[in-house]
């Protein structure tokens, strides 16, 4: 028997087509599975979109909230009521005087110390004539806030300083005296707690040590 075989053209054209036919169905399943990428990735989009539009007024309202409670006092002011109240004077580190009272809030109290001293003076130690130190302290509470009481004070000290002078032949002379006005229109005290104001620096550092707290409503 003799085979015959088609010519090597006509196999080549058979094959080209069978190629073509192969590259139409993968060309058509490319296109298909692109068109799945890109669905889900609209799609995904679409939910991060949604997803950052559903955030947005969240934070929004978490932030106008946080701005809101930021704005809000921490508390309403107490301008009535009593406060107890303490202060002590305190010269290059040593208390010499203390004065305490208790005050209505918006009301004053005056009190006034006296302390007369003399001194030896001259080369014979002659007693030279009498001084009277006073100090005069005015204590105000103005008004209680979250556990803190503010508190106006006026003072007027008249002190000796610390050296004594002499003549030039060596005589003692007696301390010169000194006065001093001061005044604290808003001195803030943590109830319960002592707060220092500085009046004078040095020649003598003179403080006054300051402690106050509202009283309880059964005492007022």
């Amino acid at each position: 028997m003799v085979r015959t075989y088609p010519p090597p053209r006509i196999v080549a054209d058979t094959v080209a087509s069978r190629g073509a036919v192969h590259g139409a169905t993968y060309m058509k399943l490319w296109k298909h599975c692109l068109a799945l990428l890109l669905s889900a990735a609209l799609a995904g989009t679409s939910v991060c979109a949604l997803a950052q539009a559903t955030a947005q007024p969240a934070a929004s309202a978490a932030a106008a909230a946080a701005t809101t409670a930021d704005l809000a006092p921490a508390s309403a002011p107490v301008t009535q009521g009593v406060v107890q109240w303490e202060l002590q004077v305190m010269r290059d580190g040593q208390q010499i005087d203390a004065f305490d009272a208790t005050t209505s809030i918006g009301q004053a109290h005056t009190d006034t110390h006296h302390k007369v001293v003399s001194h030896n003076v001259g080369c014979k130690d002659q007693p030279a004539g009498s001084i009277d130190l006073s100090r005069t302290i005015t204590v105000s509470p103005l008004q209680v806030r979250a556990n803190l009481i503010v508190l106006s004070i006026d003072a007027q000290e008249t002190f000796e300083s610390d050296t004594a002078p002499s003549t030039p032949e060596g005589c003692k002379l007696p301390p010169q005296p000194r006065q001093v006005n001061a005044n604290h229109p808003g001195l803030v005290v943590p109830d319960g707690q002592w707060v220092s104001w500085q009046i004078v620096d040095q020649n003598p550092s003179l403080a006054y040590r300051v402690r106050a707290t509202l009283a309880p409503q059964a005492a007022q």
